[in-house]
């Protein structure tokens, strides 16, 4: 489906000072919801487990694909659809509830492949029966929720190449009130057309996207939302949205897009066959101190220290990072993407750059593997945020992102105090 009226959602960011407890509390809590379960062992992992939620939607009968088994128990490369969707699913860092909502006639072979995905995770699946509709066989799935659950994610089996990564992404971004649905841009020439099918005119697709799943939402709403439904919908987001409730949109992936037809399982078939490939790209940033302006650098604020020239917010690692990424993809580079000829940048947030880059860089069928950076000037002094600035990074780029710091013992530019520089280097994988 196309949603229309996709919004990039800006707003002033309160430039408030932190005491150094504050910003220690707050990487804690970082950490914790991050690690914790690495970290602390088994016993944290369990009481977080039932946090997420996540409904596999594999009931349907899939007769445009031309099989005669159900969609999901299409074999795709050897291995059933459902399957590889689930491995997507385990890949997420999440723990979570997984409920697999199958046909009647495939309950067993639903067990199996669910069990055989899960691993050593195979008590945290459920398989319950579906329904005469998609919507009602979700509405099977909601049933079974375990209580703890606050966060519900509802997937389509069919979208087998579905990464953990998308998963994490959609997760994090649900709110109280407000559903995440991941999506694309649309790139191709939309055209409205009558009874006749004659053209009548060209659709403006600058506010449409193509939309994919998991979508996400809060527990509480979502099923008093179902409650209320009195009509079938598209999907999970509409039923949703007819609530009263608001839907935001996450950036999605190319590799995310749902096996209807023949067509599609063949597409699907030559991605697994192809060999996966790896790609590097490197981008270089340098911006002066400019005392007049505040200090954004890695997506922070940094009170107290001398800003960065330049046409936006000069946070010169972002900048860096974005270049990387396109430079890895071979899609440019910022100047040639974000020009400072273009007003429309003047003063923006960084952050802005970075998320477009990433809808380029995974609209051109990319994954972004990890990101490295090495920042050079004598100030800020890095390290007591270090912990701070990669999960900023991570979180924003949906990938590791490691930072480091240092000096040029007093020669060039950064050595004179003058300004930094940031090198920055992406691994993507296809």
């Amino acid at each position: 489906m196309l949603l229309t009226a996709r919004q990039i959602q800006t707003g002033e960011l309160a430039l408030a000072e932190e005491t150094d407890e504050e910003r220690a509390g707050m990487v804690l809590d970082e950490v914790l919801v991050s690690y914790g379960p690495r970290i602390l062992g088994s016993r944290l992992g369990s009481l977080m487990a039932m946090r997420v939620a996540i409904v596999v939607v594999a009931a349907g009968s899939g007769t445009r694909l031309g099989h005669t088994e159900p969609k999901a128990f299409v074999e795709l490369r050897g291995v059933t659809i459902l399957e590889r969707t689930l491995r997507g699913v385990f890949e997420s860092s999440e723990p979570a509830q997984v409920i697999v909502v199958a046909p009647a006639a495939k309950l067993a072979a639903a067990r199996h492949v669910a069990a055989h995905a899960a691993g050593a995770a195979s008590d945290s699946v459920i398989v319950v029966e579906g329904g005469a509709t998609r919507q009602a066989s979700v509405a099977a799935g909601l049933a079974v929720l375990d209580p703890e659950v606050e966060v519900v994610l509802v997937h389509d089996a069919a979208r087998a190449l579905t990464t953990g990564t998308l998963i994490d992404r959609v997760v994090r971004a649900v709110e109280p009130g407000t559903g995440v649905i991941p999506a694309l841009p649309v790139s191709d020439t939309i055209k409205r057309i009558d009874a006749h099918e004659h053209v009548v005119d060209t659709v403006d697709r600058s506010d449409l996207v193509h939309v994919q799943t998991p979508q996400g939402f809060p527990r509480a709403e979502l099923l008093a939302a179902y409650a209320a439904a009195d009509r079938e919908y598209t999907d999970d987001a509409a039923l949703f949205s007819a609530a009263g409730h608001a839907v935001k949109v996450v950036q999605g992936e190319a590799r995310g897009f749902k096996i209807t037809t023949p067509w599609d399982l063949n597409r699907a078939e030559h991605l697994l066959g192809a060999s996966s490939g790896f790609r590097t790209g490197i981008g270089l940033d340098v911006h002066a101190y400019d005392d007049s302006t505040p200090l954004w650098l890695g997506g922070l604020y940094w009170p107290d220290e001398p800003g960065l020239a330049g046409h936006s917010d000069g946070d010169a690692v972002i900048h860096a990072i974005c270049d990387a990424l396109l430079s890895a993809a071979g899609l440019g580079d910022m100047g040639a993407r974000f020009g400072t000829a273009d007003p429309r940048f003047q003063d923006a947030a960084s952050e802005m750059f970075l998320h477009e880059t990433l809808l380029l860089v995974t609209g051109a069928g990319f994954t972004v593997v990890n990101v490295a950076v090495q920042l050079v000037g004598n100030r800020p002094k890095l390290s007591g945020r270090r912990g701070e600035i990669e999960a900023k990074l991570s979180e924003l780029i949906g990938a590791p992102v490691s930072v480091a710091a240092t000096t040029s013992d007093g020669l060039g530019f950064t050595g004179r105090g003058e300004g930094v520089s940031a090198l920055a280097m992406a691994l993507l994988s296809s």
